[in-house]
């Protein structure tokens, strides 16, 4: 003898209202319902730790919301001169034992020089490992690695650039690195007046750090790039439009004509472009 089938309970569709309060028709929760009918101290509860939390990363939580913060106040800079500044200035506020800091760069292994910094012991700091050419940010940027320095003037890495560096009132050092951008390399770099001033939290901190830093400048970059390609396009076309009007040329024609110029004095189509909107004439 068959057995009869067994129609499975659902919600209908007129009792949407209540599924979306977790409740069937008869009061029982629904199966699959997911939103609970707890009111405002359910709402206040969500996403908080469980009753066996003991407290132990509430540290961590904060970190973690000071990071997030930071990383939106460097998205609301545009410039990337800004996005620097920002990151140096939130580098001595979060880093444990940070008094100064500066972010170190090298263009094409040669020059080195302070994008941005806290302070004028910081800057000065680049000044003499593009002097000596040695330093911890240098080997930070150059060996892709962190750098923690607890004694700079006595460290035997850098012979030179160490005592100098000591008689100025650096103690210790936390070097990370930032970004590598084809010949163009990016540190930051953490200084403190005492010996021993950094720890394995500080570590910790920075390169947490430095990561959301890193996206930030490069995104920066690449907004810059785009607002100069808009203003390029924008220059060209206006010079277009000068010579289709002056010799009742096309488009195509026109710039045709500010390549050509472009490639016989040897100088950009957008400063070919600049130069016939500014003045009305062409330099050949």
């Amino acid at each position: 003898m068959a057995r009869p089938r067994v129609r499975p309970r659902v919600c209908r569709r007129r009792t949407w209202g209540r599924l979306l309060r977790g409740l069937s028709p008869a009061g029982l929760p629904c199966h699959g319902a997911l939103v609970s009918d707890q009111g405002d101290e359910g709402r206040r509860r969500r996403g908080q730790p469980s009753a066996q939390d003991t407290g132990t990363t509430v540290d961590l939580d904060d970190l973690a919301r000071r990071l997030a913060a930071a990383a939106r106040g460097l998205q609301e800079q545009s410039d990337p001169e800004q996005v620097l500044d920002h990151i140096v200035g939130l580098a001595v506020a979060m880093v444990p034992g940070a008094d100064e800091a500066t972010i170190t760069m090298v263009r094409a292994r040669r020059h080195v020089y302070s994008a941005a910094a806290t302070g004028d012991l910081a800057r000065w700091f680049d000044v003499l490992q593009d002097e000596t050419g040695e330093g911890p940010c240098l080997d930070a940027m150059w060996q892709q690695q962190t750098v923690r320095v607890d004694d700079l003037a006595a460290d035997p890495r850098w012979p030179v650039l160490g005592p100098r560096a000591g008689e100025r009132g650096i103690g210790s050092m936390l070097c990370l690195q930032l970004f590598a951008h084809e010949d163009t390399l990016g540190a930051l770099d953490l200084v403190a007046y005492a010996k021993s001033a950094f720890s394995d939290e500080s570590e910790h901190v920075g390169l947490l750090l430095a990561s959301h830093a890193a996206i930030a400048v490069t995104d920066a970059q690449k907004l810059e790039h785009a607002a100069a390609a808009l203003v390029n396009r924008d220059m060209i076309g206006q010079a277009k439009g000068i010579l289709m009007e002056r010799f009742k040329i096309t488009a195509d024609q026109a710039f045709d004509v500010l390549a050509k110029v472009s490639q016989d004095t040897n100088r950009k189509v957008y400063a070919v472009a600049e130069e016939l909107a500014r003045t009305g004439t062409l330099d050949r």
